[in-house]
């Protein structure tokens, strides 16, 4: 009797552009509701600040523990966030920890955004606060094998292509596509 090795289940890697896309669409949710709930001053708002974490584990940790590895940003733009054990794909979504360990550097560098974001007219420099952001998610340009971020390293995470969701930017592909058509006619 022979032991055979089962062939890994294959999961498409998502498109580091579609990637962008549904953490932009998580964070631009965020920083709205945190925007809208935190104060108009100039500077450091701590309640700002305070909104924002807590929706930001909201909605990036435990709204993706409940649905399946997907935020409303990675179901938006049909992603799926997995696990990775010894450099192969699971087929499982990360327990609650890495999901909280992910989302706490991810998220970091989001408030950091956030923050050089109501601070840009009072202080133009603010704008290097979206460094660490994007050191952190500009690493998977660079990994063209596993096209992990280094959050994603750290944690043991991989970002996969899914077919549950809602296709927004095959949507938005297809009215830009109409759109083209009836202006050429």
């Amino acid at each position: 009797m022979t032991i055979e090795r089962l062939p890994q289940k294959h999961y498409p890697k998502a498109e580091i552009g579609r990637r962008g896309m549904a953490l932009g669409l998580d964070f631009l949710g965020v920083w709205l509701i945190s925007s809208l709930l935190g104060g108009g001053d100039i500077g450091i708002q701590f309640v700002q600040i305070l909104v924002f974490v807590i929706f930001w584990l909201i909605l990036r940790v435990l709204v993706v523990y409940n649905n399946q590895g997907q935020s409303l940003g990675r179901w938006a733009f049909d992603l799926k966030v997995l696990e990775v054990e010894d450099g192969e794909v699971v087929g499982r979504i990360p327990d609650l920890l890495s999901l909280v360990k992910r989302e706490a550097i991810i998220g970091l560098g989001a408030l950091l955004v956030s923050i050089a974001l109501s601070n840009i007219r009072a202080n133009p420099t603010a704008i290097l606060l979206v460094i660490p952001l994007a050191i952190d998610c500009g690493t998977a340009f660079s990994d063209t094998q596993m096209r992990q971020a280094l959050h994603d390293r750290y944690c043991g995470t991989f970002i996969v292509s899914s077919r549950r969701g809602y296709s927004l930017d095959i949507k938005v592909k297809r009215l830009v596509e109409n759109i083209r058509r009836n202006v050429r006619r």
